[in-house]
């Protein structure tokens, strides 16, 4: 099962800040829920992992990510990353692209576009709610990357702490969806 993603965020922070954290890849991984990296290879391959939890089923997958591009004058990023669940069942496939586009001296955009592909279990367990999971996913990493954003601008001269790895919460994530979903039912019908 394939889902493609094409998403835009404002952020508030200068655009130079924001595309310093994005080339991070460790710090990047840190804003994602439930993803760790557990080792830089080279300046362009990783090694991590990504635990999910979907009611009572908890998945836990191990994979690489490569660095395909950096482009700083487009302040630009070309992400892929696969890898398999620990039982083997199940597969993952991603490929990211991300830029910062400025808006004003203080504000920027975080705009990027995936295509997300699921095999085995995980895609016939999760597949209908892919979407849905994957929108509420980018949510949450954007409140934190915004948030670890802000800690590095606010104390530049401290490192900003490593965010321990925690697990994508799938119940909560189809609360928000179901009740976004309950919200955009009504707020079109009024």
């Amino acid at each position: 099962m394939k889902v493609q993603l094409e998403k835009s965020f404002a952020l508030a922070a200068p655009a130079e800040a924001a595309w310093a954290m994005l080339q991070d890849v460790e710090a990047v991984a840190n804003c994602m829920p439930g993803a760790r990296i557990t080792e830089k290879v080279d300046a362009a391959h990783y090694k991590g992992t990504v635990a999910v939890k979907l009611g009572p089923a908890s998945l836990s997958f191990r994979g690489e990510v490569e660095v395909k591009e950096l482009d700083a004058a487009a302040r630009a990023l070309h992400l892929v990353g696969r890898g398999t669940d620990t039982t083997g069942t199940s597969g993952v496939s991603m490929d990211l692209r991300a830029r910062i586009e400025p808006v004003d001296a203080a504000s920027c955009r975080l705009v990027g576009a995936s295509e997300v592909s699921v095999s085995g279990k995980a895609a016939t367990f999760g597949g209908r709610l892919m979407s849905g999971v994957a929108d509420q996913v980018l949510r949450q990493f954007v409140a934190n990357f915004e948030e670890r954003l802000s800690s590095m601008r606010a104390a530049p001269a401290e490192a900003a702490p490593a965010a321990p790895a925690r697990e994508l919460n799938g119940l909560a994530t189809l609360w928000a969806m179901v009740r976004d979903w309950v919200h955009h039912l009504f707020a079109r019908s009024a």
